[in-house]
């Protein structure tokens, strides 16, 4: 796999956020294939990551960075959902990038990906039902809600509606398969995203639960984080950045009365204090040097109490 694919997005900007402190303790609740990890570690001797990942592939792939940093990388298998679950120490800064990662996607046996043939699958811990599951047994109606809710797909009827028709001729069991019916009926426009790019992201944020999996976690960094400590997210699409874009702003106190004719709401003193008014976004220099970076934005909030 190129290099230039294990490039995590935004990394100097996300280690300048943290504000790494000396004898810090920081969760990178997303490790993929150790970046983030790293670069903190790099930052001082004396810091210390703890790093979840789901994928027990990454895990058992991350053992060299282990070894290369002990004692002081712990890596846990999880999902960084449960990290309050999983980590029993307050900690300086966490760290997510949310989504898949590309050395999942890399992989056609995976079934991220639309571009190499793999068996239908999605699932990034491995477990559960897989994308196959879903659209060979699930209600049309379901199909088309789950591809307009987490695709943001305005033809997810008529897509629903194909593959009903087109699983009652042979099943479903691999990704060109799908993505050739999504393009008999949706055809690609040159110059335009893939037609079948949402339909595909809507499933793999279904199997895998992944905005929920977000709103856990961001409750947890709230209960994990010490005082003065740093949020920093990394999000990929609309759905999540809206999710972190809320969660924060309600931390931060900066949400507004629901109506000007209701009773005021009595607020909880702010939990966090927003750094990012704005998300920030890659560089030209990234953009042409790590691609992937396109669609990411980063957003961060300091723990205040």
């Amino acid at each position: 796999m190129s290099d230039r694919l294990h490039i995590p997005v935004l990394l100097k900007e996300v280690i300048h956020i943290l504000d790494i402190q000396p004898n810090g303790i920081y969760i990178d609740g997303t490790f993929g294939a150790g970046g983030y990890s790293e670069a903190i570690l790099n930052t001082n001797p004396s810091v210390r990551v703890i790093a979840i990942d789901q994928d027990e592939t990454a895990i058992q792939a991350g053992q060299d960075l282990v070894k290369k940093y002990a004692p002081r990388l712990s890596l846990i298998h999880g999902r960084f959902g449960d990290m309050e679950k999983l980590i029993s120490e307050k900690v300086n800064g966490i760290v997510l990038d949310i989504g898949v990662s590309s050395m999942q996607i890399d992989q056609p046996q995976r079934g991220f990906s639309f571009q190499k043939n793999g068996p239908l699958d999605m699932r990034m811990g491995q477990s559960g039902p897989t994308a196959a599951d879903i659209v060979n047994t699930y209600k049309e109606n379901d199909l088309a809600d789950i591809f307009y809710e987490f695709g943001e797909e305005k033809a997810s009827r008529r897509i629903a509606k194909k593959i009903v028709q087109q699983r009652a001729i042979k099943k479903f069991e691999t990704t060109l398969e799908l993505a050739n019916t999504i393009h008999s009926c949706l055809p690609h426009k040159p110059g335009e995203i893939d037609s079948a790019t949402r339909t595909f992201q809507a499933l793999r944020i279904y199997v895998n639960d992944e905005l929920g999996e977000l709103k856990k976690g961001l409750a947890a960094a709230k209960s994990l984080l010490k005082p003065d400590g740093i949020l920093a997210v990394v999000s990929f699409h609309s759905l999540e950045d809206r999710i972190v874009k809320n969660f924060m702003a309600q931390e931060s106190g900066h949400t507004s009365n629901p109506s000007k004719y209701l009773p005021t709401i009595q607020k909880s003193p702010p939990s966090f204090h927003v750094l990012t008014k704005k998300p920030i976004l890659p560089s030209e220099k990234e953009l042409s040097e790590n691609p992937r970076s396109r669609s990411s934005r980063l957003r961060a909030a300091r723990r205040l109490i």
